[in-house]
């Protein structure tokens, strides 16, 4: 089997739960070094991953001509930066979401992409949950009718102290928005993938309980191609958790309780029904098999960055409003 060798910039909580066991554990990949802006704590997550190299500065990691790949796991403002440097260094690259800070800065990393010959990829692994490909299954069988409306609801409490390392994610300069920015985002794609192109998105963004210069509350509203609409509200400010997808057709409708669990009750003309389909025990790891396999095939791979920049102008539209 083709194997691809893999840097990873970034050794924060996501990479340590889920991107650096996926990079290890794939028969398709291999771990080759990791940089992390704590050098002094580099060494151990290395070896704890069986990675063979650790790096003080992730320049120095994109010039390892042992790596073919590298994925990019640090916070928002630094993405744009370490694209386009690892393009010109011919690596292929998975980013994590958001891509970038702005849609112009995501069109500048898929130029670079292209000018230098390399694959780009966004880390939006919920584009490979089984539940959602089965809920684009039922809405194209027309077990539900015409699609109305789809409401979105994530909600997560978050209240760092200003010593807490994810702190920088509610400071604009680094994180670039709040929470529609930073899952927000996710959420939007699964829209796109179910539902196809947005023509106008708009919303209402507030800092309603914490002193932050990002919001920690959103409302979006959509229209898509389809003329369906969709309702996205995200919030940092709330105690309940909420991670719930509603969608209702002119002859039924699917809920999904847990987006991240995989249970759903679909309504239709033949009958109520409960189906399960859980993702994998690792939620990045079907996303990266994928894209390291067209890496190595050198064909586009599955979320492309067009698909972050599209997620970007949505944004962007949002906020404008």
């Amino acid at each position: 089997m083709a194997v691809l060798r893999w840097g990873l910039i970034g050794c924060g909580d996501i990479a340590r739960k889920r991107v650096a066991p996926a990079l290890r554990d794939l028969d398709n990949c291999r771990l080759v070094a990791v940089n992390r802006a704590r050098y002094e704590l580099a060494e151990a997550f290395a070896r704890e991953f069986g990675a063979e190299r650790w790096y003080r500065d992730w320049r120095e990691l994109l010039e390892d001509e042992e790596i073919d790949a590298v994925y990019i796991a640090t916070p928002h403002n630094l993405h744009e930066e370490q694209t386009i440097a690892a393009a010109k260094a011919g690596k292929h690259v998975i980013c994590e979401k958001p891509m970038a800070l702005d849609p112009q800065a995501c069109r500048r990393m898929i130029a670079a992409c292209r000018s230098n010959g390399v694959r780009l990829s966004i880390a939006y692994y919920r584009h490979f949950y089984p539940l959602v490909t089965r809920i684009k299954e039922i809405i194209a069988a027309g077990e539900i009718g015409k699609v109305v409306l789809t409401e979105i609801r994530a909600f997560e409490i978050f209240r760092p102290e200003k010593d807490d390392p994810r702190y920088w994610m509610v400071r604009k300069e680094q994180a670039g928005g709040g929470p529609l920015l930073d899952f927000g985002c996710h959420r939007i794609e699964v829209l796109l993938n179910i539902l196809g192109p947005v023509t106008h998105a708009w919303g209402s963004n507030g800092r309603l309980l914490m002193d932050w210069n990002v919001e920690d509350t959103s409302i979006s509203l959509f229209e898509f191609q389809s003329e369906t609409r969709g309702i996205l509200a995200v919030s940092r400010a709330i105690e309940e958790p909420q991670d719930t997808l509603n969608i209702f057709g002119t002859l039924g409708a699917i809920h999904v309780p847990v987006l991240n669990g995989g249970t759903m009750r679909a309504r239709t003309a033949a009958g109520d029904r409960n189906e399960d389909h859980p993702p994998h025990e690792n939620l990045h790891l079907p996303y990266i098999r994928a894209v390291t396999d067209a890496f190595l095939k050198d064909r586009e791979p599955p979320v492309p960055g067009e698909t972050g920049l599209r997620v970007a102008e949505i944004i962007e539209e949002i906020y404008a409003s």
